[in-house]
């Protein structure tokens, strides 16, 4: 998947991603990526599971010995890594176009969306980081994102400057496909290619999904459908196991400090 090349045209939008002159970048010394297919340009790395940015059925992430759901009523606080956007010329413009970006996103999943988002600088349960550099191996890879999967911890959101390359569609579907993964959802092919870390298959099995890579990463009406039926039978009680491994709904990181008189440490 060739990088998309921004336009040199003096009518063309300034990049906003643009830093500061004095800027030094330090080098990526993480190499926990991983690469799928020998055409495929777009890695990412979701919580060091592995992932080719580009389910037949859905594919439940069970890493832990259970599916970890977010509960009902659940909202995500998140904010903005301040440190990540200091290099940048224009860091509120990069705000702009990333919190557009996740609208976006939010709004193609549509009523499939099982938690509410929140900003909140103070209490947060996770955090979008802008890498200042492209992360690509030695094959010319590179990584767009990656994300976290539900559970009461503190996380991060990680944007790569690849993922600015790509066309508007592509960017929307990139975030789409992360939140996927934060709403519990792993690859497709997750069962072939990431065994080290056990996956839980439900739902239709079509190819063509937002968590496959390709021509067949689309958002579905499956993948909402799968995601709706989901999480409705999970809240409800319905459905306590899949294929015999227990369901867990988790609660996100600032209602457990909300609770505790133990500030925690980050």
């Amino acid at each position: 998947m060739a990088p998309k090349i921004r336009s040199s045209s003096k009518n063309a939008p300034a990049d906003p991603f643009r830093l500061k002159a004095d800027a030094i970048v330090p080098a990526d010394e993480d190499s926990q990526v991983h690469r799928y297919g020998a055409g495929e340009h777009i890695i990412c790395d979701t919580e060091s599971r592995g992932c080719v940015r580009n389910i037949a059925e859905l594919q439940l992430d069970a890493t832990q010995g259970f599916i970890p759901l977010w509960a009902e009523g659940a909202i995500l606080r998140w904010r903005f890594k301040e440190q990540s956007l200091a290099r940048f010329e224009a860091p509120e413009e990069v705000k702009a176009k990333i919190e557009a970006l996740l609208c976006q996103a939010l709004r193609a999943w549509g009523d499939a969306v099982p938690v509410a988002f929140a900003r909140d600088d103070d209490a947060w349960d996770f955090q979008i980081v802008i890498q200042e550099i492209e992360r690509c191996d030695a094959q010319g890879a590179c990584v767009l994102a990656s994300a976290f999967f539900p559970d009461p911890g503190r996380h991060d959101l990680v944007i790569y400057p690849t993922l600015f390359k790509q066309d508007l569609a592509e960017q929307v579907e990139t975030i789409a496909h992360e939140l996927g993964h934060v709403f519990g959802l792993r690859h497709w092919f997750a069962p072939q290619h990431e065994a080290a870390f056990p996956s839980i298959p439900y739902g239709s099995r079509k190819r063509v999904s937002i968590m496959n890579y390709g021509p067949d990463s689309q958002l579905t009406d499956e993948d909402r459908n799968d995601l709706i039926a989901l999480y409705a039978d999970a809240r409800s009680g319905k459905l306590t196991h899949i294929n015999g491994t227990p369901i867990r709904l988790v609660a996100p990181f600032h209602t457990l400090r909300e609770r505790s008189p133990v500030v925690a440490m980050v």
